[in-house]
């Protein structure tokens, strides 16, 4: 069927832009020599994650336990939960996906490596664990370099947890107000994340595994220095109206929702049938990232979503207004794709106006 006869509101997904830019992050790895885990809490679809591996993925990233559960039960067999895992419950569950996939997952405590230790007593393997680096974000990882190497002597001390590398998330290149300064914040991260690879090396504890992630960077092609082994980028799958920005183009927007004009009560004013349950009401402020309203009217120049309740979009722009009608339907560029993916129960895949097939958002609402 035409894509235009589904319900609204609905994600859909282009399978050209899909693909090409799921080809095109997969060549920039592979011509840097670096591995590419792509992280699936943009999409939440295993079978997004299963087209990233067949790709050439080497494995994936996910941001929770729950996460790795659903992508594991879909066949895939190497996860990084790139978050800390605090609680026996949750550990335990880690545990019990090693017994049949390769998984590891990050640490910033010493209270995590005692309580991983702990669980992990008596498992066939080792716990694998990557410490997280702390590089401008102001988010969670190691900040002080004595921290750190307190924290690898805990991992040295323990019985069930090997030490497999470091890792960053580069976020804070998302408020840069040029590329340069992107290009700047980057190489700082970079650069950091090697230096406390070098402190682990020279505390006798090699680093397998130096990964860095976020879209901006390698989307922009910038080179990565030597020692990187692994990368982590996201939104690059699928786009969305924030990173678009940051590339200048919304051609590489693979997600867009799909929406009905209900209601155009004002000359101007055009309500639509999608609200902040349908696309949140996320934007950014600040930086090449930063948005104008709460979403981009896909086709239409300069028209954006102004205002959200619950179920409504509200959009004050005459010429759009002038050439839209009651039941017509349009597409909205999302400011950030990956709360908007957990928002859905499918994704329609379409090419060519056609929906190819439906895929389930399966890992939606896996926050545990």
């Amino acid at each position: 069927m035409s894509y235009r006869q589904i319900d609204t509101p609905a994600l859909l997904i282009d399978n050209k832009i899909l693909n090409r830019n799921i080809d095109a992050m997969q060549q920039y790895a592979d011509e840097h020599k670096v591995d590419l885990r792509p992280h699936t809490k943009t999409h939440k679809m295993a079978e997004l994650a299963i087209k990233q591996k067949k790709a050439g993925a080497s494995g994936i990233t996910v941001a929770k336990t729950g996460e790795a559960e659903v992508m594991a039960e879909a066949g895939i067999d190497d996860i990084f939960i790139a978050n800390q895992v605090i609680g026996r419950a949750k550990v335990e569950r880690i545990r019990k996906l090693s017994e049949s996939i390769n998984v590891s997952f990050g640490v910033d405590s010493i209270y995590s490596v005692k309580e991983i230790d702990e669980v992990f007593e008596g498992a066939d393997k080792k716990a694998e664990v990557l410490i997280e680096i702390e590089v401008g974000e102001k988010r969670s990882g190691i900040i002080e370099e004595d921290d750190f190497i307190e924290l690898l002597d805990a991992v040295k001390d323990s019985m069930n947890v090997r030490f497999k590398g470091v890792f960053s998330h580069d976020g804070h290149t998302y408020k840069a107000a040029s590329v340069d300064e992107l290009k700047a914040l980057y190489d700082e991260s970079s650069t950091r994340t090697l230096h406390f690879a070098d402190i682990a090396r020279n505390h006798g504890m090699a680093c397998e595994v130096v990964s860095i992630g976020s879209t901006p960077p390698f989307v922009l092609g910038f080179e990565l220095p030597e020692g990187i082994t692994e990368i982590r980028p996201g939104t690059y799958i699928l786009m969305d109206g924030s990173q678009a920005n940051v590339i200048g183009t919304n051609d590489t927007c693979a997600a867009t929702v799909l929406t009905t004009v209900i209601s155009k009560p004002t000359s101007e004013r055009v309500i639509t049938d999608v609200g902040a349950k349908g696309l949140t009401q996320q934007h950014r402020k600040v930086g090449l990232t930063a948005t104008a309203g709460l979403g981009k009217i896909a086709g239409f120049d300069d028209v954006h979503i102004d205002g959200m309740f619950d179920e409504h979009a509200i959009i004050n722009n005459q010429q759009f207004s002038d050439q839209v009608e009651i039941g017509d339907k349009v597409e909205v560029i999302m400011n950030h794709i990956c709360p908007v993916s957990n928002l859905y129960d499918k994704a329609y895949l379409v090419e060519n106006k056609e929906v190819l097939e439906e895929i389930e958002v399966a890992a939606r609402g896996k926050l545990q």
